[in-house]
């Protein structure tokens, strides 16, 4: 052990000694000073400012022409509605007059030759239920109509 400590030198401290120590504070560099920070702020701010509002106007004149086109689709889409419901009351009655034309005395929207609503005029439209909409569809199309409530 003796040997292994007198191949290896000491660490020492270098000749001369070591320098002093710093113990001032040392000043930053100063990269702007505080009037041109507060003039780049206003600069800043002016130009997004500007930018916010062109964005701001053509956003806007977008939301208009967006609100106009609803506006002017609301009547075709709910006419569209009206023609595909009452397509679906025609499809009904003839899926019935087809279903029911070997049965006698039977008279499609009657119920042997009465009327159902005694009081309503044949001319007056008697908008069935949900049930009898979907008497002639398919299960799906009534399960997607029934639950439409659970996905809006």
């Amino acid at each position: 052990m003796a040997t292994a400590a007198k191949t290896t030198p000491q660490d020492l401290p270098p000749k001369g000694g070591y320098g002093p120590i710093v113990t001032e504070r040392t000043k930053l560099r100063s990269l702007f000073s505080g009037r041109s920070m507060i003039l780049g702020y206003f600069a800043v701010t002016s130009v997004s400012f500007y930018i916010y509002f062109k964005g701001y106007k053509v956003i806007k004149k977008h939301e208009v022409e967006m609100r106009s086109a609803r506006m002017v689709m609301f009547p075709l889409l709910l006419a569209e509605r009206d023609r595909e419901y009452l397509k679906q009351l025609r499809r009904n009655r003839d899926s019935e007059t087809e279903l029911m034309k070997n049965v006698k005395n039977w008279e499609t929207g009657t119920y042997y030759g009465e009327p159902i609503y005694k009081t309503a005029k044949s001319s007056k439209l008697i908008e069935p239920d949900c049930l009898e909409y979907y008497a002639f569809a398919s299960d799906k199309d009534y399960q997607d109509r029934a639950e439409i409530s659970l996905w809006t």
